[in-house]
């Protein structure tokens, strides 16, 4: 009789057990944003000042690849320019002899007009004066059209100069490798002194500020959850349990089958939805590293 009713007693409290609350919801791992910076031009590579676990800023110059042919092909360019803004024709200056002939021209026009209207000249002289003004403004405007045509040229040919210009000011940049967020040096695949060609990945960078939880629940307890809503995040660091503030950032649309290493309220669920939740790391978030969620 005794052993049965300690039987009971040890079936109750292990009822009790089975039936207390969890302290999350889900559970998952930690991830970053990881972005692989790749070299955008060919050449060697002059420097890649930075090691695996360095800390970057945005916009932080970490490598440069051989600038020299591009440099000297700007210069190049530039001296072509110099080349064509002194061909350009002065139009005022080119034009001064003849229009001050035109001037003169019809000068004498008007006075031959006086003396044959008071019958002290020729026709004949007053037709040769028009003839002469018509001959010198038409001349005058051949003129002004080959040498607007001229500069037009030229100042095309600067133009199609300064687009290159710019293209190779461009790949200038490019050869200066710049960290394109704030975080850490994940990897790093290249060494200073290789030749590199565009796209070669040079280092991977991760955001360890802005941090996420990838947790799984189920489609039951998917219907309380949405983007926006504050959670309670716990990362396993050293066999404690540190808690942070967390917001749901993405959840899936689609399900997927249970991962094996996944932990979830039914464990009889196959489908289960993933979700992201945003944290602030303070430097002890690992990625990859377990952790907790508890929704709000």
């Amino acid at each position: 009789m005794k052993k049965t009713i300690m039987l009971a007693s040890a079936v109750l409290m292990l009822g009790a057990c089975g039936e207390k609350e969890k302290t999350y919801d889900a559970t998952g791992t930690f991830e970053a944003t990881e972005i692989t910076l790749s070299a955008e031009q060919n050449g060697q590579l002059l420097k890649l000042d930075v090691d695996e676990g360095d800390n970057v800023t945005a916009g932080q110059e970490v490598g440069l690849v051989d600038t020299t042919q591009t440099w000297l092909a700007i210069q190049q360019l530039e001296a072509t320019k110099n080349v064509y803004q002194s061909q350009k024709p002065d139009i005022g200056k080119q034009i001064a002899a003849t229009r001050q002939q035109l001037a003169k021209a019809m000068q004498e026009q008007r006075r031959y007009q006086e003396l044959v209207d008071d019958g002290a000249a020729p026709g004949k002289m007053l037709d040769d004066a028009k003839s002469q003004v018509q001959v010198l403004q038409k001349q005058l405007d051949a003129q002004v059209s080959s040498l607007s045509n001229q500069l037009s040229t030229l100042n095309s040919q600067q133009a199609a100069a300064d687009v290159q210009v710019s293209q190779l000011r461009d790949r200038l940049a490019k050869c200066h490798i710049v960290a394109p967020i704030d975080g850490s040096v994940l990897e790093k695949y290249a060494k200073q002194g290789e030749f590199v060609t565009a796209g070669k990945p040079l280092l991977k960078v991760a955001d360890t500020r802005h941090m996420f939880i990838r947790a799984y629940v189920t489609s039951a307890r998917l219907q309380g959850i949405k983007v926006g809503q504050k959670a309670l995040v716990f990362a396993d660091y050293g066999g404690e349990k540190k808690e942070y503030e967390g917001t749901v950032s993405w959840i899936s649309s689609r399900s997927e089958f249970t991962p094996k290493t996944i932990l979830t309220d039914d464990e009889r669920a196959d489908l289960v939805y993933a979700v992201k939740v945003a944290v602030e790391s303070d430097g002890y978030i690992k990625i990859g590293m377990y952790g907790e969620v508890k929704f709000q």
